[in-house]
């Protein structure tokens, strides 16, 4: 089979081809109401900038992400109007870019093989779970894996300048994404003996510090606010929450999801073919551990999202592989592992996951609407915990007409509820915010993640309603999720 060529006129065509096709399979999610970390921070941010022009967030908590995402979906807006619409396009838009990187980079890692991978990598990484529901998501992980992505497909066409640029964004956009610049600068210092190149990657550094200059000034700490501080710098650090850290980074890329048909044609491909021990592999390799490390060290929520702007080398690497085997096989473990990542945007684990990975925030979103809807002009007080708490105070967020006053809550563990008791509020609106269908957690491990992850369990709507005296008045469900209206007897 032929090498694959792609001009660079070919890559408008490619481009909206991709986009196309990202937007016909999220067209059903367009207008999908703002979910968790959206309502928490993005968002607020970005309207910060986009109404007031202030690149310091003041209608949520500052904290030390940079403002990069948070300018482009403002000037997105400036130009289209404010709407969620607009919000999911523009990130799907950013995907899109994205993943033409990643058919760009599978092109540039399989060089010298007879077959074109490029492809395959590119359909594996656009049906994967985790891309599915990031793509449409105003978060920074995406962006974030664009820009790492392509500084390093710049990097490995020794385009330096333009990979230094391109990582300026990047820090720009996530503070973690210092990593890549970090690796090329050492990379070009220590193995490739090119100083006057490696002082081009001192610029992202030069962008970051900047911003966390600003940002002191603007709210007299360097990360924004010292709760963030002590979360994602410290508390990561303990060697039981590190060590269980690493291993889940490692479930997640090589093995769940389907990830272990890739794996182990991975390792069957690896001493057959020597391309993944060249000097762009072992570039790759090293871009890949350095990053999982760091987000594994630095940041107190284990999200598989943070992986990311690696993720993309491990189909790349298991698309690759695939040249090993003989036509039939390739054929087959191809399909398999199609079929596996396409059922993961649907079909949950039966452990504990982050909603986000794949669809399953959907159902949640759609519970919340569901009851935001119902209580939304009722009268009286209402209670209940974050994000449903904030989703009310802001019609921005797609689930309101008008703000509305909401007695916000921590959780719903016994610690937060007991001071209602004096006072109840109306309505509370109980949901349950942690996957668990199985109860793992809360009957076989509780104790453990008590000990090292601060645990400790919710209580059911029933337990909140008898010690409130309250009743369920009201129940939604959808795929093993479900959330109560609660009201005064």
């Amino acid at each position: 089979m032929t090498r694959l060529r792609v001009r660079p006129q070919s890559y408008l065509l490619v481009y909206t081809c991709i986009a196309v096709f990202l937007l016909l399979i999220h067209e059903h999610y367009l207008q999908l109401p703002y979910y968790w970390d959206e309502i928490g921070q993005f968002i607020p941010a970005s309207l910060d900038l986009y109404y007031t022009g202030s690149w310091i967030p003041h209608s949520t908590l500052p904290n030390v992400h940079p403002p990069g995402l948070m300018a482009f979906l403002a000037v997105f807006w400036k130009i289209f109007g404010y709407s969620i619409g607009a919000t999911r396009v523009a990130m799907l838009l950013v995907g899109a870019a994205g993943s033409l990187v990643v058919f760009l980079l599978a092109i540039e890692l399989s060089r010298g093989l007879p077959q074109t991978p490029g492809f395959a990598a590119l359909a594996l990484f656009c049906i994967s779970p985790l891309f599915v529901a990031q793509s449409m998501l105003a978060q920074l992980d995406m962006p974030a894996m664009c820009l790492t992505l392509l500084g390093l497909l710049l990097f490995l066409q020794n385009r330096w300048r333009a990979s230094a640029l391109a990582c300026i964004v990047l820090v720009l956009v996530k503070e973690t994404g210092i990593v890549a610049p970090a690796l090329f600068g050492g990379w070009l210092l220590f193995v490739d003996r090119r100083i006057r190149q490696a002082l081009w990657y001192l610029l992202p550094l030069v962008a970051l510090c900047g911003w966390l200059f600003i940002l002191k000034r603007g709210t007299g700490h360097w990360f924004g606010n010292p709760g963030f501080t002590s979360y994602n710098l410290y508390y990561p650090l303990n060697p039981i929450r590190l060590g269980l850290a690493l291993l889940r980074r490692f479930y997640y890329l090589f093995i769940g999801s389907g990830h272990f048909i890739g794996t182990i044609t991975f390792l069957y491909a690896y001493r057959r073919m020597p391309i993944f021990r060249d000097r762009s592999w072992r570039i790759a390799w090293a871009l890949l551990a350095f990053h999982t490390l760091t987000v594994s060290v630095l940041g107190g929520a284990v999200l598989e999202r943070y992986l990311l702007p690696v993720t993309p080398i491990v189909y790349i690497a298991f698309a690759i592989s695939l040249s090993a085997l003989m036509p039939r096989r390739r054929r087959l473990t191809l399909g398999v592992l199609t079929a596996c990542l396409i059922a993961a945007n649907f079909i949950n684990p039966l452990y504990p996951f982050p909603l986000e990975n794949n669809l399953a925030f959907v159902d949640l979103v759609n519970l919340q609407e569901e009851a935001a809807a119902a209580v939304e002009f009722r009268p009286g007080t209402l209670a209940t915990t974050f994000p449903m708490a904030d989703a009310f105070r802001r019609p921005e967020f797609g689930y309101v007409v008008k703000p509305r006053q909401v007695r916000g809550l921590d959780g719903f563990r016994a610690a937060d509820i007991a001071p209602l008791q004096a006072n109840p509020p109306d309505m509370m609106i109980v949901y349950d915010t942690f996957w668990d269908p199985l109860h793992i957690v809360r009957r076989v491990m509780a104790s453990s993640f008590g000990r090292y992850f601060d645990y400790q369990p919710t209580l059911s709507p029933n337990e909140i309603a008898s010690a409130l005296s309250m009743r369920i008045a009201w129940r939604w469900e959808f795929h093993r999720m479900s959330m109560s209206l609660l009201e005064r007897q």
